[in-house]
């Protein structure tokens, strides 16, 4: 791990210096919760710090504190799950907020792959921008990957994108190859009948009522290639709105 732009390896006086120079936080947040049986539990907050990385290594951006655990409700059947409620999940990204803006921080971009995170992060964003005064965006990773970078996947729709499927173990063979076990690696199908069938609503299944091994999708074809690619694009991205948006 790049150690240079993280808060935490910084010590008291060279956080001094940096925060003089550098108006920008950026934010990795992400989830505990199964990843299918081919990659940790942990795969959400590992590519949230890994992409906080490389962007940050293309901006002057100081990379925050991490919040591992998220709102995983729906992903609780499966064993080694960890869940933070709402509230305390709010709380405790509230408070993270407020000691950085007292240290003079305005411009808060929240690396966000887990979207039960989400609506919380937004929510928390828009009313501190107004309160606090200060400039917040979210990338809201596995829906942003389908946005920027859809056409380095085969398939499309739930098949790339879908939990565990290809485009995350893609990502996670090029970011972290030795944490992902290809043997294990298994195309699944969605068990639950309704699933899909109306895609233009907003449906709340269990996680474990669509899939029994926790993939949906097909992972088998996921290679460190598709990750590279990937990731390359959406990082560039990512700065190129940085530079726009906050001039770091």
């Amino acid at each position: 791990m790049e150690k240079t732009n993280w808060l935490k390896y910084m010590s008291w006086t060279e956080f001094d210096t940096r925060r003089k120079n550098c108006d920008t936080v950026i934010i990795p947040c992400g989830a505990i919760e199964e990843y299918g049986p081919h990659m940790p539990l942990g795969s959400d907050i590992i590519v949230a710090e890994s992409v906080s990385e490389l962007v940050a290594g293309k901006v002057n951006a100081v990379i925050g504190p991490v919040v591992e655990v998220g709102e995983s409700f729906n992903l609780f059947e499966f064993p080694g799950t960890m869940r933070l409620s709402m509230s305390s999940y709010r709380a405790v990204m509230e408070d993270i907020l407020n000691s950085l803006i007292q240290w003079g921080f305005k411009n808060f971009l929240f690396i966000n792959a887990h979207n039960g995170n989400t609506p919380i992060i937004t929510n928390l964003a828009k009313e501190y921008q107004r309160k606090a005064g200060i400039v917040c965006a979210q990338v809201d990773w596995w829906r942003y990957v389908q946005a920027v970078a859809a056409d380095c996947c085969e398939y499309t729709g739930w098949m790339a994108h879908g939990h565990a499927s290809e485009c995350g173990t893609s990502v996670m063979l090029y970011l972290h190859p030795e944490l992902v076990d290809m043997s294990k690696a298994k195309k699944s199908s969605p068990v639950h009948p309704h699933f899909g069938k109306y895609p233009e609503m907003i449906t709340y299944y269990e996680v474990a009522q669509t899939t029994a091994s926790g993939v949906l999708g097909d992972p088998e074809i996921a290679t460190k290639e598709k990750g590279e690619a990937i990731v390359s694009r959406c990082v560039d991205r990512i700065a190129e709105y940085m530079r726009f948006e906050f001039g770091c």
